[in-house]
């Protein structure tokens, strides 16, 4: 990997096993300045809330796989799933054909969001690919009603969906990290969030000049995730609901970070008392094993595609869709949040959190610390370092990944409580 010097690069080849120096320069990394970028860490298994490295230590992880390993990892209820489902069919086609473990799964999220009319679950393999499902069905609902001009999204400045086109165009343009894309994405409304009276009458004022011309509102429900772990109450959801119906306007909850119970609540949006046009998830989906979302539509969203003219139809479908080993270990996942008291350890982890994190707000450059459900973030005025202060974690034994100007926690609900103490010790001790 270029930029890293060669002394480094040949330290790290001769502790690593022979696959990472053989493939390392034949790789490219995720948001990553890869001329300097730190060598990744080379990882052989992993288990429970640990990681495993190839040179024999273990880390604690504080991200659980960005967000997806509620479980923990290899759970061996969802571990059996997936082997069982392996025997008999891993992918089938979704055009066409169906099979049981997709219209389970189906069957058991639409459920999960009763009452409230969401009933009609499209599949794909990733979050920001469920996104951009969600954009599509909310344009083409008012095409297919007759209605013409409606093509733009109303977001929040402060939000992420996603890294694909239609999902980076609806995320911050300021604070995310899709600045070098400007002159080729759609051009949306990046309004405030309704937090007090002066947004909320600036976004009423918005929505009443351009409501003609605009399809949905999209927002990430309770906390803006990867834009900065930024909180909002179930009051901004509510406004939010009332101004879509006084505008007629379809509301998106993009719920691929907060839903399955990281926020405190099985899905962040519950806590507002409001129910969504459409709703996407994904990551702990199948509980971090694999890739898998989906974008749950309203009846009535549904009813508009519903016709004898194929002009009509949601012209999408990704071709590992509902793909069978993934929705198994769904279907898997979703039995343990049934059979393990899985929100009530998001309450102790929060509690814990709270706990461990409040005494960083008197160390210098922290400029806020604060909790929700099984997210920790403590927010300082700059980093200066990004790489630095990701490896002073590694050396303290766990794995955090600071991003921004924050450093957050989001754990396995399943993490062991002196693992949580070590994290946030470790937080504590490397911001002193």
């Amino acid at each position: 990997m270029s930029g890293n010097t060669s002394a480094n690069k040949g330290k790290a080849a001769t502790a690593a096993p022979q696959w990472y120096a053989a493939g390392l320069d034949h790789i490219w990394l995720p948001y990553a300045q890869m001329k300097t970028a730190s060598l990744p860490l080379a990882v052989t298994a992993t288990r429970g809330s640990r990681i495993v490295l190839a040179d024999g230590r273990e880390l604690i992880d504080g991200m659980a796989s960005w967000w997806t390993a509620c479980h923990g990892y290899n759970h061996p209820h969802i571990r059996a799933a997936i082997e069982r489902q392996l025997a008999a069919m891993p992918h089938v086609m979704f055009g066409g054909m169906v099979h049981e473990q997709a219209l389970t799964l189906a069957r058991r999220l639409t459920a999960m969001l009763e009452p409230g009319g969401l009933d009609r679950v499209f599949f794909s393999e990733s979050g920001s690919v469920a996104v951009e499902v969600a954009l599509k069905m909310a344009v083409q609902y008012w095409c297919n009603r007759g209605i013409a001009g409606r093509s733009r999204i109303v977001a929040f400045r402060g939000g992420y969906h996603g890294d694909t086109t239609g999902a980076m165009a609806v995320s911050d343009p300021e604070t995310g990290f899709h600045a070098a894309f400007r002159g080729l994405l759609p051009q949306h409304i990046i309004a405030d969030m309704p937090v007090d009276d002066a947004s909320t009458a600036a976004l009423d004022a918005l929505l009443a000049q351009r409501a003609e011309e605009i399809a949905a509102i999209i927002v990430e429900p309770l906390v803006q995730g990867a834009g900065g772990m930024r909180f909002h109450d179930a009051r901004a959801l509510r406004t939010l609901r009332t101004l879509a119906e006084r505008y007629d306007l379809l509301l998106i909850f993009d719920e691929i970070f907060t839903g399955f119970g990281r926020t405190g609540a099985m899905f962040a949006f519950t806590e507002a008392g409001v129910v969504p046009d459409i709703v996407t998830l994904s990551k702990a989906l199948t509980g971090g094993t694999l890739p898998l979302a989906a974008t749950i539509a309203h009846s009535k969203v549904f009813e508009a595609f519903w016709s004898d003219d194929p002009a009509k139809a949601l012209m999408h479908g990704p071709t590992f869709m509902a793909n069978a080993l993934a929705c198994a270990a769904a279907n898997a996942a979703l039995d343990l949040f049934e059979r393990e008291p899985r929100l009530d350890q998001v309450a102790k982890i929060s509690r814990a959190l709270a706990a461990g994190l409040e005494s960083c707000r008197k160390l210098s450059g922290v400029t806020d610390v604060r909790v929700k459900g099984a997210v920790g973030v403590v927010e300082l005025d700059r980093i200066e370092n990004l790489n630095a202060l990701r490896q002073r974690f590694i050396e303290e034994g766990v794995f955090i990944r600071p991003f921004g100007t924050i450093v957050y926690l989001t754990p396995a609900f399943t993490i062991a409580a002196d693992d949580l103490a070590k994290l946030t010790r470790a937080v504590r001790s490397v911001l002193a």
